[in-house]
This record gives structure tokens, C-alpha cells and sequence, in this order.
């Protein structure tokens, strides 16, 4: 079943014009940011993919992630027996990472700063490739040596939901439908947030298909 892109978005500008709503206290959804460059951004990722190919990891007590990943920057998240880290280098090519693209880096930049946390300079670009029924369960991202700096994550493709939590894996979270274009950014006190996303709905949008694509930006090291 396939739904309209819209649908149950009262606050949203349909006319074009970007929106940003308060999420939790240092943390905020930039509506429609990235939809111009939307286009360009998935191009980049087809050829980030094309020499770091997506995989599926292993978390470390063995389980098949279900969300396809691969990475681009000086550093990238990798999951295996090992553990969560990142590394400098694909363990799946035994070379390093593709360079961050100056349009990601530009527009990670530009959404942090957008939502109140300006010279951001992300050195890791984790990709997350979903398809119908993909999810990804509540965490904190909290791999990073520094964790001053915020968390930018870029919605392309078909709709998702969202959920953010709060510090405790307890606290239940809200569910927030991002759509094709929107960027969340959270930072200060929702840095260490739970977050996920819900089991992805079958849709179509005309540019990934059945599919949707994060782009999620860190300061890693």
C-alpha cells in the first residue's frame, strides 16, 4: 500500500519553504532542508556505494542488522563479534573509506547550523539503505570521542517514522514522520537521545523507488 507523501503533516509548508519544529530541547526537525539538493545527494551515495558497497553487519552478540550500511569520511561505524567502533578503514575492501563529498559536508553544516549549532565539522557519514519492513530499534549514538557535537540525520526517499526518545531506553518515544528532504539535528541535552526508526512502510517515491536512504553525520574522532 502506498500513501501520499503529505499525509498527516498539518505544520508542513507544501508550497516549498522550509519549516523547522522543535523536536525536544536541543533537538529540531528542518523541514523540506535538504529537497533541492535531494536529487545531487543520491547521486553521490550511488557512488560512495559503488567502491563501499552496502553490507549488512553483525552486532556483536550476532544478529543480522537489517538496515544495509556503508560509509563515507575519515572514519566510518562498523558492528561486528568485536564490537561497535569506528574505523578508518572498510573491513569489507580493506580500504579506507571514500572521502566525504564536499556537497555532505556542506550540507551537514549548513542543517547544524540551521538548528543552533554552527561550525560543525563532520568527519563520518554513516548511510543506511532501508527497504519494506526495515527497521532499526532504539539506541544512542554514543561512539563518538566527543559528544559535543550534534547529530545531523537526512531523510531521502520514502517516508519513515521516526521514533526519539529520551535518555533512558525506557522513556517512550515519540513517533515523527520524516519525509523525502526533512533533516533532524540534535545536539546539548538530546545529544545521548534514544532514537530508531519504525518498521518502514511499503511506498513509492520517483526517485529511490521502495526505498528510503539516511544520511547520518557525526564528528566521529
Amino acid at each position: 500500500m502506498t500513501f501520499d507523501l503529505f499525509d498527516n503533516l498539518p505544520d508542513y509548508d507544501r508550497d516549498g519553504g522550509i519549516s523547522s519544529e522543535p523536536l525536544a530541547p536541543g533537538a529540531s526537525v528542518l523541514r523540506r532542508f535538504a529537497r533541492a539538493q535531494a536529487g545531487a545527494l543520491l547521486d553521490v551515495v550511488a557512488g560512495v556505494a559503488a567502491v563501499a558497497p552496502f553490507r549488512h553487519l553483525v552486532t556483536p552478540g550476532g544478529r543480522r542488522m537489517s538496515v544495509a550500511m556503508t560509509n563515507c569520511g575519515r572514519l566510518g561505524w562498523v558492528s561486528d563479534r568485536q564490537g561497535y567502533r569506528y574505523d578508518p578503514v572498510d573491513p569489507a575492501t580493506g580500504l579506507h573509506w571514500p572521502a566525504m563529498p564536499r556537497a555532505f559536508a556542506v550540507l551537514a553544516r549548513d542543517a547544524a547550523a540551521a538548528a543552533g549549532y554552527p561550525d560543525f565539522t563532520p568527519d563520518a557519514c554513516l548511510i543506511n539503505r532501508y527497504l519494506p519492513g526495515t527497521r532499526l530499534s532504539l539506541h544512542q549514538d554514543r561512539d563518538e570521542l566527543d559528544v559535543r557535537a550534534p547529530i545531523v540525520s537526512v531523510s531521502l526517499g520514502v517516508p519513515a517514522v521516526f521514533l526519539f526518545g529520551g535518555l533512558r531506553r525506557a522513556d517512550r518515544p515519540a513517533r515523527i514522520r520524516v519525509i523525502h528532504g526533512d533533516v533532524v539535528v540534535w545536539g546539548g541535552p538530546s545529544r545521548l537521545a534514544f532514537h530508531g526508526i519504525a518498521p518502514l512502510a511499503q511506498a513509492d517515491h520517483p526517485l529511490t523507488g521502495d526505498t528510503r536512504i539516511n544520511l547520518t553525520f557525526r564528528k566521529a574522532g
